[in-house]
């Protein structure tokens, strides 16, 4: 497959193929399932990324999200490369595609839960100690997994240069910690 790598916002069209090739990574243990629901739900947060063929073919390549947490982070989630197109630049475009969003809407702050720390830090996140360096924010979301106890995800961050820390900001709600973080 060759071809030119693009990036666009998720429709509701791709909801099939975003829960297909996340449940496929799910499924090797690379990353945690999404209900058919949940990616509904947040559809607007879905990026999706296609290689388009010299012949105009489109095929679907892969998918990630960047979901607001608060107004000073936001999480690089349900990031996806199909198995057929791995090694093409489809997980740094989708991740570019999260940051610059990000930008646009001013938040500051990116994060990730990963299995995958290579990637994330050739894209520029740093590993941190997730029992001492996590927003308040990011416990919050992980209450709904069923892996809040036990996690062993690997947390990245990434600070974007150029995007300053937006004022007046209200503190988060405070937020229950997964037993042995803190």
């Amino acid at each position: 497959m060759s071809g030119e790598v693009r990036v666009r916002h998720a429709t509701a069209e791709d909801v099939p193929a975003i829960f297909e090739n996340i449940g496929y990574w799910a499924s090797q243990s690379k990353m945690l399932v999404r209900p058919m629901q949940n990616i509904f739900e947040n559809l607007r947060d879905f990026f999706v990324a296609e290689v388009v063929d010299d012949d105009g073919t489109v095929t679907f390549a892969g998918n990630g999200a960047l979901h607001l947490l608060w107004g000073d982070i936001a999480e690089v989630r349900g990031l996806a490369v199909a198995k057929d197109v791995r090694a093409r630049g489809v997980g740094r475009a989708l991740v570019a595609a999260c940051e610059a969003e990000a930008r646009r809407i001013g938040v500051p702050v990116l994060f990730a839960w990963t299995y995958e720390v290579g990637f994330f830090e050739a894209c520029g996140f740093t590993l941190i100690d997730k029992s001492r360096e996590l927003h308040p924010r990011v416990w919050s979301e992980c209450l709904r997994c069923p892996f809040f106890v036990g996690c062993n995800e690997n947390g990245v961050m990434k600070r974007l240069e150029g995007v300053p820390m937006p004022r007046n900001l209200p503190e988060p709600p405070p937020t229950q910690v997964p037993p042995g973080i803190r």
